[in-house]
């Protein structure tokens, strides 16, 4: 059933969001390449965190689907439906992500572990928040709220947060150790939730079996 459904999936996929996405993010990723003088490590650093915002921006829109309740009646469930969504744009993602690396000159570029943290955090977010608008109402298109959502929230975690709650410091500042736990933590309650909201509602799956 799993290889039936690949070819549906694969089609209704939003390309055109994720191109976007995708060419935005290294297009902010090779920024730091273009300026004049020596590499600078802070240009690096926000243009790398700007590139990771840009393609979780796409992936807010990998849930969307028109037809949703359409494809909510085939036997297949919504969590395999998701996962087979993800499965197709996961190996994309991290070849743009690495390609976002690359493109900042190695002596901007900052501790990649770090980095490719807070991005995978953005990006479960993204779908996170998607899944639970799926969940939660009768939305075929959640993207363009989840992702207008995601930059309100960087927004706010950039200028609101407490001092000892802060997301986006410098790798010289002495919270870096500290802020990277916290963005460990969002990353797993992000997947947790995510997972959650995937799992279709009781009166759906009830409805699924009385076909």
């Amino acid at each position: 059933m799993t290889r039936a459904l690949l070819p549906p999936v694969w089609r209704a996929l939003p390309r055109r969001a994720l191109a976007a996405a995708a060419a935005a993010g290294l297009l902010l990723a090779g920024l730091p390449r273009m300026q004049s003088g020596p590499p600078d490590p802070l240009v690096g650093l926000y243009a790398l965190r700007a590139a990771a915002l840009a393609f979780a921006l796409g992936l807010a829109f990998l849930l969307d689907d028109p037809a949703r309740h359409i494809t909510s009646a085939v036997p297949a469930r919504r969590p395999v439906r998701v996962a087979l969504r993800v499965a197709l744009v996961a190996p994309g993602a991290a070849l743009c992500w690495t390609a976002a690396l690359l493109l900042v000159p190695e002596e901007a570029r900052p501790p990649v572990g770090a980095l490719t943290l807070e991005a995978a955090a953005t990006a479960v977010l993204a779908l996170a928040g998607a899944a639970l608008v799926i969940r939660g109402t009768q939305a075929t298109e959640p993207g363009a709220a989840i992702s207008a959502w995601l930059v309100a929230m960087g927004a706010v975690a950039f200028l609101l947060l407490p001092h000892d709650w802060v997301l986006f410091v410098t790798p010289d500042d002495p919270r870096w150790a500290d802020t990277h736990d916290r963005w460990a933590a969002l990353l797993a309650v992000a997947a947790l939730v995510g997972a959650r909201a995937c799992v279709e509602p009781l009166k759906a799956r009830l409805r699924l079996r009385a076909f």
